[in-house]
């Protein structure tokens, strides 16, 4: 080889981030600061009620109608004036002649006259003319005669038109994540769909010549995916509809042509993010678009990047599985939240408990320290390696120790993370 390098030569030496290492790692927030700036929630599509809940509000709902739309019967019983039955009792009956029956869905047509009662089932409209609701139980019903031996003022028993929504009332926000009885609410409107923030697709690629799908037979040499399984139950929590495919060799060609799907809004690489001969993903992701971060100041999870290709955001995640797990918590699921129209924070729940021991960290480093709890006390579990991906099950959740701590005493209140919120 000659002592000079060729132009095309240098100018690859120069795109490959490899040949420097990790100069110098990124701050965790300043990387959340960037994916914050990339985005915001992805357009509106109308779905029906059936596949809305977990969905996210595009826009307010605005009642068209009063729910109820009616004054109906809130139980079983006779329809009737209220102001006439002040004083009745079982020594003091008032008599009034039933002309009729009222039925849900099957209204008594006719307006009510002094005198008069019919007799209604829960639901059904009222009258015109009633006020009330006489529960059976308060009466003497011979024939076409109620002997009415109790007393109920006017408006008892009956619900109102509209005291559940008013037309033109505000509903449901935007933002909102539907739940189940939200769905209910719309369908009473008469709303047969509703306007949803669209899911985005997630591109899940799983790179190493050492891996292998559960379920097929594997060399001596060979390890089962963890990661590709994972990754796409996250993504499904965060609102994400993952597409999957089979796993990558560890080959340039193979992985641009993974990561390059023009229907994915996002992409992510688990594996080959890191600085070796065979990580690949952040050597091509500033080659062919935006590496725009690579290597971050945190524990596990500091091969981790993110960056752009084509249209698709693109989070670098290592392969390790806990520090797999770590780096989509704190980065790609936060991307994913925030297209879905859902807010950035984690998922979970969170407790304050003290600490049975220490945690020890590093000034200028996050730590994402795995626990446990028993006795309501906090205890660090002690795990060699980010590929103990069965230090996140044996956890309870986890405690993040800040860049400018040197981590907490024994005794200390933390937050605690648990990893069962959902």
């Amino acid at each position: 080889m000659s002592a000079e390098q060729p132009d095309s030569q240098k100018r690859a030496d120069a795109r490959d981030v490899r040949a420097r290492g990790f100069a110098a790692r990124t701050p965790v927030q300043t990387a959340l600061d960037w994916i914050d700036r990339q985005v915001e929630p992805l357009p509106a599509e109308t779905v029906s009620l059936a596949e809305a809940p977990a969905r996210v509000l595009a826009g307010e709902i605005t009642s068209p109608r009063d729910v109820p739309a009616f004054d109906r019967a809130m139980m079983d019983g006779f329809a009737l004036r209220g102001d006439p039955t002040q004083g009745a009792g079982v020594y003091h009956p008032l008599v009034l002649r039933v002309v009729g029956t009222a039925l849900a869905g099957q209204p008594f047509a006719r307006g009510l006259q002094p005198g008069q009662a019919v007799r209604i089932m829960t639901g059904a409209p009222l009258p015109a003319g009633a006020d009330a609701v006489l529960p059976f139980e308060q009466s003497d019903y011979s024939g076409d005669e109620l002997r009415v031996v109790g007393e109920v003022p006017p408006g008892k028993n009956v619900g109102r038109r509209g005291e559940d929504v008013t037309a033109g009332s505000v509903v449901l926000r935007r933002g909102r994540v539907l739940r189940p009885q939200d769905v209910g609410v719309i369908a009473s409107l008469g709303l047969a769909g509703v306007a949803v923030v669209r899911r985005p697709q997630v591109k899940i690629v799983v790179a190493g010549d050492e891996l292998v799908p559960a379920g097929e037979p594997a060399a001596e040499h060979q390890i089962y995916d963890a990661n590709g399984p994972m990754l796409q139950a996250l993504v499904i929590r965060d609102g994400g509809i993952p597409i999957t495919g089979p796993i990558v060799p560890d080959r340039e060609d193979a992985l641009l042509a993974a990561m390059r799907d023009r229907s994915a809004d996002v992409v992510l690489v688990a594996g080959g993010s890191s600085v070796g001969q065979e990580d690949h993903a952040p050597v091509l992701l500033r080659r062919h678009g935006e590496l725009a971060i690579h290597g971050l100041a945190m524990r596990p999870s500091s091969p981790a990047g993110m960056g752009r290709l084509e249209a698709a955001l693109v989070f670098l995640l290592p392969g390790n599985p806990a520090s797999c797990l770590c780096a989509y918590d704190f980065f790609a699921g936060r991307a994913i939240r925030g297209l879905c129209g859902r807010p950035a924070a984690w998922p979970y729940r969170s407790v304050k408990l003290p600490l049975a021991r220490k945690i020890s960290s590093q000034v200028g480093r996050l730590d994402y320290a795995r626990v446990a709890i028993a006795s309501r006390m906090v205890e660090p579990l002690s795990v060699g390696g980010a590929s103990i991906l069965t230090s996140t099950t044996r956890a309870d959740g986890f405690v993040v120790v800040p860049e400018g701590s040197e981590g907490y005493p024994p005794g200390a209140e933390v937050e605690v993370f648990l990893y069962d919120a959902l």
